[in-house]
């Protein structure tokens, strides 16, 4: 070979690394899927803690929680619950609007939603509800009749007894967005914030 030839991967050489960059890549996915489902559900879980702890912040401040509803069934706010969407909830938390919230004080500051028609982890500014990461409003229940206890558990097992002895909970319906699996929160991806 003369000095003048000049060296070059084959097309065999070539396909080779294609494929061994296609297999790394294969084993890596499912561990960064993995890493990114823990990641929204640790989010998913500081949020419904932000949102209990604003709610109850709420209390503190005014000695009522932040609804004109007198039985618990009609203080559940979000997926499921008798008001379909938690942004009337949402927009007294965050002071835009002062029909409960007279002081305008702040107890929740969530970011709005990137995409407003698909919102994830945020405030979706239409309708001030408030998004999971995975694209489903969060479900709020307060003790409207002040007996602390949330009337009923909105899951049949798993995540205590029924009634609740709490003043307020949230939670979020996780990837697959239903409420646990056959209304049981042990095998569900759903994340709580009373547990």
């Amino acid at each position: 070979m003369s000095n003048d030839e000049k060296k070059a991967f084959t097309l065999v050489e070539l396909l080779i690394v294609i494929a061994i960059i296609a297999v790394l890549l294969g084993l890596a996915f499912p561990v960064f899927q993995g890493v990114l489902d823990r990641a929204k559900k640790a989010q998913a879980k500081n949020d419904v803690t932000q949102i209990v702890t604003a709610v109850n912040a709420f209390y503190t401040e005014y000695g009522r929680y932040p609804t004109s509803a007198t039985r618990d069934a009609t203080a559940t706010y979000g997926p499921g619950g008798s008001t379909t969407e938690n942004g009337g909830l949402f927009s007294e938390l965050r002071a835009t609007t002062s029909s409960l919230n007279t002081r305008q004080i702040v107890f929740i500051s969530p970011p709005d939603a990137k995409d407003q028609t698909k919102p994830y982890s945020g405030i979706k500014t239409s309708t001030s509800g408030y998004y999971d990461p995975w694209g489903s409003e969060y479900a709020v229940a307060i003790d409207a009749d002040y007996d602390n206890q949330i009337t009923p558990n909105p899951y049949n097992n798993g995540a205590g007894g029924s009634p609740l002895h709490q003043g307020v909970i949230a939670w979020s319906l996780g990837k697959d967005s239903t409420l646990g699996k056959g209304g049981s929160y042990t095998s569900s991806d759903d994340v709580i914030s009373w547990q």
